[in-house]
């Protein structure tokens, strides 16, 4: 008797807590998905059917992988996060991207067809077609691609010529200029931490990759730029790549560091002709730090609130409202703005209303951008905001549609809270997805903590809140 009752225990027991695991997973939004991650990383070797319900799943493992999981979703092994253990890789980086891809005056469609386009020739290339994949790393950045080649430093360069050739050809087809699809090109040598992603597949991050997006980035249209380290190997190996590589100089990039820069041009592929030196210096300034030569302000707290008018045209109630410090020592009363949306709008038909908390509306002084989907302009609140002052608070609302479902936030200054708070009618379906980028390199990951959804009676919600956000952190919201 005693026997039965310890065995109905040790089941009530295994019960429990398979329902616990269910409901922390429901919190997190995880799903049958993640368990199986665990499981890989974990090397158990359980028969899994398509057809299993995560119920099921948890059925079949057994107790110490519970113990596992709960930990995990409990946040137990939250010390190991973080550890790498393997010493970094070399490689010779080939990094390039669109010129003007990101563009927000060209269609989607056009930029994504000249992605395609780009993936296309880069595949059709003798050296993409005969890498060695074990020794190649290929990382997709949006409107670009960044490739590591750990065999020889020949096959960035050898890569970038057969490149631009096969691109040369292809842009001779096309009439309008912008058919063509103009490229610049950095390459650069370094090592790099192989880490894993979300879906379990290998990433990189470290200095070999960042310094060459770097030298791509000093790059004008068509040029292929490339470090003097990388030269400096490589033109000692044949009269050719001596021919080819030709010095330029000394480049500011970011955080005051320095890069000495090689051009490499010859009959059918790069660009003899370079940005100017003060040309180079604007374009390594960062957006972030132009940015900051435009604001006196600390925002505060931050909260984005996005309500769908329409789900048809996803026509959608944009309500941002920021807690602004003065950090400077005079009175200010300019508030420089910039909104981007995904359809073609004027600024008259946006509804645009600035006021502050006392809901005194604001002037606008200058619309110094009215592209179809980008604009700036700078308002005049009528009560200027003391040095130091607090408790002053920003709110402009504006109407625009969002047909790409989706939002995109770079927080300006360092940020104590950001609140996101989303609604649509009910009955629409939706994701809910949060991301944080690097939108230097392109990365995404989900952001930390996930988002809360709630079902109320005419209109499904979604909150985010993050706490102690540094300066041009940045987020992506998709439903």
């Amino acid at each position: 008797m005693q026997k039965q009752d310890t065995s109905l225990s040790k089941k009530l027991e295994r019960v429990t807590k398979q329902a616990e695991i269910l409901s922390l997973m429901e919190q997190t939004h995880k799903t049958k998905e993640w368990i199986k991650r665990q499981m890989k990383k974990k090397s158990l070797k359980i028969p899994i059917k398509l057809s299993m319900g995560s119920f099921q799943i948890l059925n079949a493992c057994p107790d110490d992988f519970l113990d596992h999981l709960l930990g995990s979703l409990k946040g137990h092994d939250i010390d190991d996060i973080g550890d790498i253990n393997e010493f970094t890789r070399t490689f010779f980086w080939f990094f390039t991207d669109i010129v003007a891809g990101s563009n927000p005056t060209i269609p989607t469609k056009e930029q994504a067809r000249k992605v395609v386009v780009l993936n296309e020739l880069i595949e059709r290339t003798e050296i993409f077609q005969n890498r060695d994949p074990n020794s190649t790393v290929i990382l997709p950045t949006g409107d670009g691609m960044a490739i590591g080649f750990s065999n020889s430093p020949e096959y960035p360069l050898r890569l970038s010529i057969q490149l631009h050739k096969i691109l040369n050809e292809y842009n001779k087809t096309k009439k309008r200029k912008d058919d063509k699809v103009l490229l610049r090109i950095g390459i650069d040598i370094g090592p790099v931490y192989i880490i894993k992603d979300l879906t379990g597949q290998d990433n990189v991050w470290g200095p070999g990759i960042i310094l060459t997006r770097r030298v791509m980035d000093l790059a004008g249209d068509q040029n292929i730029f490339c470090s003097s380290r990388f030269a400096e190997d490589v033109r000692v190996l044949s009269p050719e790549y001596k021919e080819i590589m030709h010095p330029i100089g000394d480049y500011s990039i970011k955080h005051g560091e320095q890069l000495n820069i090689y051009n490499i041009y010859g009959e059918g592929f790069g660009e003899k002709k370079t940005p100017k030196k003060k040309k180079i210096t604007q374009k390594t300034e960062t957006f972030e730090e132009s940015l900051k030569s435009k604001t006196a302000f600390l925002f505060n707290t931050i909260d984005i609130n996005l309500d769908v008018l329409d789900p048809k045209t996803m026509l959608t109630h944009h309500v941002w409202r920021w807690n602004l410090v003065n950090i400077s020592d005079a009175p200010k009363d300019e508030i420089f703005y910039y909104l981007d949306g995904d359809v073609a709008k004027d600024f008259a038909d946006m509804n645009v209303r600035v006021y502050d908390e006392e809901g005194t509306e604001a002037d606008i002084l200058s619309l110094s951008e009215n592209k179809p989907t980008h604009k700036e302009f700078s308002v005049k609140l009528k009560k200027p905001i003391k040095p130091r002052q607090r408790k002053r608070f920003v709110t402009i609302e504006y109407d625009w549609e969002e047909p790409e479902r989706t939002f995109f936030y770079k927080v300006p200054t360092d940020c104590k809270e950001f609140t996101y708070k989303f609604s649509i009618p009910k009955g629409v379906d939706i994701r809910n997805r949060v991301l944080k980028v690097d939108a230097e390199l392109g990365y995404k990951w989900n952001a930390d903590p996930p988002a809360t959804i709630k079902y109320l009676k005419d209109a499904t919600q979604i909150i985010w809140q993050g706490k102690n956000l540094k300066s041009f952190d940045a987020y992506k919201f998709d439903w």
